[in-house]
């Protein structure tokens, strides 16, 4: 039984990367899930190889993500706007915290969102525990303080709002379904159908 398994096991990643690859010739990237470390290196990757490949057209960035960690997404958004193929972001799912900000680093008139798609944006946080001196600690809340003031100047950009909005915005969770965002400015469209070209 535990070689039928190993089997299958490789035979569904052979699948998966298959898969993956005819994404990525047809110039569609994926984030499905936190933004870690290793999504960040994946996406970075496959942004830099596709402009490499092909400078100047378009590559389509499908997100369905609870966020994560803002340095690892924030790689990502610096390589979006660096490099000159036009993103079209699409949130399918939800995009929520860092992922909503990599889904408004897209090509404005481009970013758009699933029917039943959800955006969520808040500020960010200090996930785990911090163990330091009373001086650090300080300088750990200096450096939140100043990545918040990014990210909402950031997203007032995109959307189109002064920063005090977003800053008011963003003091707790604030949803917004598909229509919602589009009204935010988060997003330009309603997407309403797959487009494989």
């Amino acid at each position: 039984m535990p070689e039928i398994e190993k089997v299958t096991e490789v035979f569904e990643e052979l699948i998966g990367s298959k898969i993956s690859k005819n994404f990525l010739d047809h110039r569609k990237i994926f984030l499905w899930g936190p933004v870690t470390d290793e999504s960040s290196k994946d996406l970075v990757g496959k942004l830099l190889y596709l402009e490499m490949k092909d400078p100047g057209k378009t590559i389509t960035f499908y997100i369905n993500s609870p966020g994560g960690v803002v340095t690892s997404g924030m790689t990502v958004f610096d390589t979006i706007k660096m490099i000159s193929s036009p993103v079209h972001t699409v949130c399918m799912g939800m995009a929520a915290s860092m992922g909503s900000v990599l889904l408004a680093a897209g090509t404005k008139g481009e970013r758009s969102i699933w029917p039943n798609g959800k955006v969520m944006i808040h500020q960010p946080s200090i996930g785990g525990q911090i163990v330091a001196p009373a001086t650090d600690l300080k300088i750990h809340a200096e450096e939140i303080l100043k990545t918040k003031a990014k990210l909402n100047q950031i997203l007032a950009d995109a959307c189109g709002h002064p920063v005090s909005k977003l800053e008011e915005d963003t003091d707790r969770d604030y949803y917004m379904d598909a229509e919602e965002a589009i009204q935010y400015g988060i997003v330009d469209k309603l997407a309403t159908k797959i487009d494989f070209n």
